[in-house]
């Protein structure tokens, strides 16, 4: 009875690693009542001063829902309603007609309804000209000297790796570790030291092998095994906040709550003490410790992920020569200043309710973060997806990084999704980065 509670537990444990470690980007759970709306054109896409007609569903038990009033409000997305008002649908569905934005961007239409004193809500988002936004964040002139100086330092740091195997996460075909690297030194850090962690999945079986960098999403979180490694890749998926990823959550809930809530922000005043100097050098530090690897081919390495994810993503095939490919789902992190200039800006958004007076070096540390500043510097081949309903990464802000990417570049529009992919959108992102590193 003992061996067989044991081998339950285990069981659990392994189960939650694996859990923990899957990407924070899921396909929600459907409501009860779907409110259905969408553009009426098949792209989602107008021209300037172009009408754009809105339609409305309202979906019960597959069937139009009648006698219901609605709420709605259309306006730019993240910004002031322009337009908002309350109708009876005696069929359960109706057509908004006439709405148009006469400068590059998206105009959102956001409907709400009431039922058995219940709030159910859906939006759809029309497309004004996206291919010609324009970022509103600046270039610093000395930018790359930043950067540079900034990777020179990480260069003279030893890796000083520390690997250590999880059997209870290895498989008959993958090997799996928990590593811990040494990063840059920042003069916030709690101890004067700064680590990196991660989870390494490794093919057992011996031979060369083309290798993908996942970096995560926000938040805290632990990581687990990557079963793509049984296909012949290794996988290394890192946390970015200096503690180790094999814990358990009731730590990172922990932290999220408390030390690391709002940590997007932190120091945000110094372009050489903000949070994310050390996360975007702790990717670079990462690729470090792939090329040390002697199951690694040398030369096959794509770095993909989602949200926070695809803005480091960017950030590190921009910072770091040796990365192959690049597989991006819905970049945070860009074009932040875009509240600026009246339009949605990216996340973690902190412009939308700025005050200059208060943070007046906010502007100038973050030219030196924006992903918008880094797409500018890809020269791979790129493959990127989002959906024109995110209502995390504004698609104004992810179009303005993706417009001034001059590389091969190919954008996978799955349009109705929010801050989430579709089963097919992860297909598809594999079997590109496989088909890449494997060439």
């Amino acid at each position: 009875m003992k061996n067989i509670r044991k081998a339950l537990l285990l069981l659990l444990y392994s189960f939650l690693q694996l859990f923990c470690s899957l990407p924070a980007f899921a396909q929600p759970a459907q409501q009860f009542i779907d409110v259905q709306v969408a553009p009426t054109k098949l792209n989602w896409i107008y021209q300037l001063n172009e009408d754009a007609d809105f339609e409305i569903r309202i979906i019960k038990n597959g069937q139009l829902l009648p006698n219901v009033t609605i709420r709605y409000e259309i306006g730019p997305e993240q910004l002031q309603a322009t337009k908002s008002e309350e109708i009876f649908l005696k069929k359960g569905e109706t057509i908004i007609k006439g709405n148009r934005l006469n400068e590059p961007g998206f105009l959102r239409c956001h409907v709400w309804v009431r039922f058995n004193g219940r709030t159910y809500e859906g939006w759809g988002t029309a497309g004004f000209a996206p291919e010609k936004i324009i970022p509103s964040v600046k270039m610093p002139p000395d930018f790359d000297t930043f950067w540079g100086k900034a990777k020179e330092e990480l260069s003279k740091i030893p890796v000083d790796a520390i690997v250590t195997l999880k059997p209870e996460l290895c498989t008959s075909e993958i090997n799996v570790y928990h590593i811990n690297l040494q990063n840059i030194k920042m003069p916030y850090s709690w101890l004067g030291v700064s680590r990196f962690y991660g989870m390494l999945s490794v093919p057992k079986k011996s031979g060369k092998y083309p290798a993908i960098l996942e970096v995560p999403g926000a938040g805290v979180r632990a990581y687990g095994r990557d079963d793509r490694a049984a296909k012949g890749v290794i996988v290394l998926k890192v946390g970015i906040h200096g503690i180790p990823v094999d814990q358990k959550p009731e730590i990172y809930k922990s932290l999220a709550t408390g030390v690391l809530s709002g940590y997007q922000n932190y120091h945000l005043e110094n372009r050489d003490q903000y949070y994310y100097k050390r996360v975007y050098l702790g990717c670079v530090r990462a690729v470090d410790f792939i090329y040390s690897l002697p199951e690694f081919d040398g030369e096959n390495l794509a770095v993909t992920g989602g949200s926070q994810g695809g803005a480091l993503s960017i950030i590190t095939a921009a910072l770091d020569s040796r990365i192959k490919y690049l597989a991006v789902f819905y970049p945070a992190l860009s074009d932040l200043t875009g509240y600026l200039k009246g339009r949605a800006g990216g996340w973690p958004h902190m412009y939308k309710n700025y005050n200059k007076k208060v943070n007046p070096n906010w502007i100038n540390t973050t030219a030196y973060y924006d992903v918008v500043n880094f797409a500018r510097r890809i020269n791979i081949p790129g493959w990127y997806s989002w959906g024109f309903n995110d209502n995390v990464c504004p698609p104004t802000s992810m179009y303005a990084s993706y417009n001034v990417i001059q590389a091969p570049k190919e954008l996978h529009k799955f349009l109705e999704t929010q801050h989430w992919t579709y089963p097919e959108q992860q297909e598809e992102v594999n079997k590109w980065i496989f088909k890449k590193i494997k060439e």
